[in-house]
C-alpha cells in the first residue's frame, strides 16, 4: 500500500495505542501515512513508539477512558479513532463494565460530538449479551454503544491474539520451564489463534475504506484447534515432557476462586503465570472460532483481503527461548 495516498497525513487517535496489540497497529498506521496520536493513561511508556514511524509522525498524550474530559480532549483535530482498550481480568477500578462498556461508550459519545465517523472497536470473539461471563457481556455492550453513536463504524472481533509479546503462547511456555504439569479448564475448547500483525492490518483496511461501515468482523486465523492441543504444541515446540492436566469446569472454578484469592492477599505477588479468574473459566465453556454466518455473510479476514499467518510459522521464533538452551539448544560444542 502507498502510505501518503491513505492516512495524507490525516490525524487518526488509537486509544490504548501503547499495548501490545497497539505497538502493531501504530506502525501499521504510520506506514500508511497516518499522523498517530496515542491516548492512553501514562503517555511516558508509549515513547518507544515512536521510532515505528518519521519523526513527529507518532506522540503520545494523556487520556483515560474512565474520564470522558480527558477523551474529548484526545480527539481534537482528529479524523479517525481506533479503539483497542481491553482488559482480560479485572482489578480496582479496572472493572469490565467501566473499561469495555462505560469506556467504550465515552469514546463513542465524544466522537459523536466531533463528528467523527471512521472508527475502529476492537471487542473478542467471545462477545455475547447473554453469556455466563461478564468479559463477554461488557464487550457486547462495548459494542453497542459503538455503533449507536457511530453507526457506520466497523467491529473487529478476534479469537485469541498470537504474537511475540502475547500473554498466551509465552505462558504456557513460561509454565512449561517451571512446573511437572500444566493445569487447564476446558481442553475441549476450540481456538482460532489470529496474529496480531493481520489484527493489525485489519484495523489499517478498515481505516481506508476497505470494510463495510457498521459491519462486525470475525477474525480468526487459519487453524482451528483445542485448547489442549494448543498446549501440546507449545510442548513439542519448546521440547518439554510436562502432563497436561484438564480440570473439569466445576473443579476450575474451585481453583479460580483460590488463584483469586490468593492473587488478592498476596497484593499482586501471586505468579501472573498461575493466575486465572471464575469469568475466565466461564468464558472458556465456549468455543472462540469465527461463526459460520460471519463466513457465509462475508464478514471475515478474506472479505478484507488478508490471507492470516498459520501459529506454526510464527509461534516457534519466540517458544524456542523456553527449551532448556534456548535457541541453542540444537547447537553442540564441536559439532
Amino acid at each position: 500500500m502507498s502510505g501518503d495516498s491513505i492516512g495524507a497525513g490525516r490525524i487518526v487517535t488509537v486509544f490504548g495505542g501503547s499495548g501490545f496489540v497497539g505497538r502493531y497497529v501504530v506502525r501499521a498506521l504510520a506506514r500508511d501515512g497516518w499522523r498517530v496520536r496515542i491516548a492512553c493513561r501514562r503517555p511516558d511508556l508509549a515513547f518507544y513508539l515512536q521510532p515505528l514511524g518519521r519523526p513527529g509522525q507518532i506522540a503520545a498524550v494523556q487520556a483515560n477512558i474512565r474520564n470522558p474530559a480527558s477523551v474529548e480532549a484526545a480527539l481534537v483535530g482528529a479524523d479517525a479513532i481506533v479503539n483497542l482498550v481491553g482488559i482480560l481480568a479485572q482489578s480496582g477500578a479496572q472493572k469490565f463494565s467501566a473499561v469495555q462498556s462505560l469506556g467504550a461508550r465515552a469514546i463513542a459519545q465524544a466522537a459523536k460530538q466531533v463528528k467523527i465517523s471512521n472508527v475502529v472497536h476492537i471487542s473478542a470473539l467471545g462477545a455475547n449479551a447473554h453469556s455466563s461471563s461478564s468479559y463477554a457481556r461488557s464487550k457486547t455492550e462495548g459494542e453497542q454503544a459503538i455503533l449507536e453513536n457511530c453507526p457506520s463504524a466497523v467491529i473487529l472481533r478476534p479469537s485469541v491474539i498470537f504474537g511475540v509479546e502475547d500473554e498466551f503462547f509465552n505462558r504456557f511456555g513460561a509454565m512449561a520451564r517451571f512446573f511437572p504439569v500444566i493445569p487447564i479448564v476446558g481442553g475441549d475448547t476450540k481456538f482460532q489463534p489470529i496474529y496480531v500483525g493481520d489484527v493489525a492490518e485489519a484495523v489499517a483496511r478498515a481505516l481506508s475504506g476497505k470494510a463495510k461501515p457498521g459491519v462486525t468482523y470475525e477474525i480468526g486465523g487459519p487453524e482451528i484447534k483445542s485448547f489442549k492441543s494448543l498446549i501440546e504444541y507449545v510442548l513439542q515446540i519448546t521440547e518439554r515432557k510436562r502432563k497436561i492436566l484438564n480440570l473439569g469446569f466445576l473443579t476450575g472454578k474451585f481453583v479460580a476462586f483460590l488463584m483469586q484469592a490468593l492473587t488478592t492477599l498476596s497484593l499482586g505477588l501471586f505468579p501472573k503465570i498461575l493466575r486465572m479468574t471464575p469469568d475466565q473459566v466461564e468464558l472458556l465453556k465456549v468455543d472462540n472460532i469465527v461463526s459460520d454466518s460471519a463466513k457465509s455473510e462475508g464478514r471475515t479476514l478474506l472479505e478484507l483481503n488478508i490471507q492470516p499467518q498459520s501459529f506454526e510459522t510464527i509461534a516457534p521464533t519466540y517458544l524456542y527461548r523456553y527449551r532448556k538452551t534456548g535457541q541453542y539448544q540444537a547447537q553442540r560444542l564441536g559439532a
